[in-house]
């Protein structure tokens, strides 16, 4: 099994990204970790962790994501056990990802770093 190792990211919704940065930045004092408002998405680093909290323009509802050694193997083993997947795993910038609903209609996420190469 491609078991979850970590968490990767913490997706909340904003539809307006300089009021994000406005108050995770400022009023929060959390530093930026990246500006991506041209793709509709700012992330916040809290402390010295890697992930971040993720402010997007294209997530409708909160997400958690997991990383995973390889999603399209998790994929297929989790959908195997009955998993129903909210789209076929997807290429991103640093890998590949797919999200998913817990039964209570909370979305989750795997994400790899497939693309980043061996970490040294």
């Amino acid at each position: 099994m491609n078991s979850i190792s970590d968490y990767d990211n913490f997706f909340l919704p904003a539809d307006n990204l300089e009021e994000a940065k406005e108050f995770y930045g400022r009023q929060l004092g959390l530093k930026v970790k990246f500006d991506f408002t041209d793709k509709g998405m700012t992330a916040f680093q809290v402390g010295a962790n890697e992930p971040a909290i993720i402010l997007s323009t294209r997530h409708a509802q909160p997400a958690i994501w997991f990383t995973v050694e390889s999603v399209k193997t998790a994929y297929e083993d989790l959908k195997s056990r009955g998993i129903s997947f909210l789209s076929e795993p997807f290429e991103i910038m640093t890998g590949y990802a797919v999200e998913f609903n817990d039964p209570f209609g909370n979305k989750l996420g795997l994400t790899d770093y497939s693309k980043m190469g061996p970490s040294s």
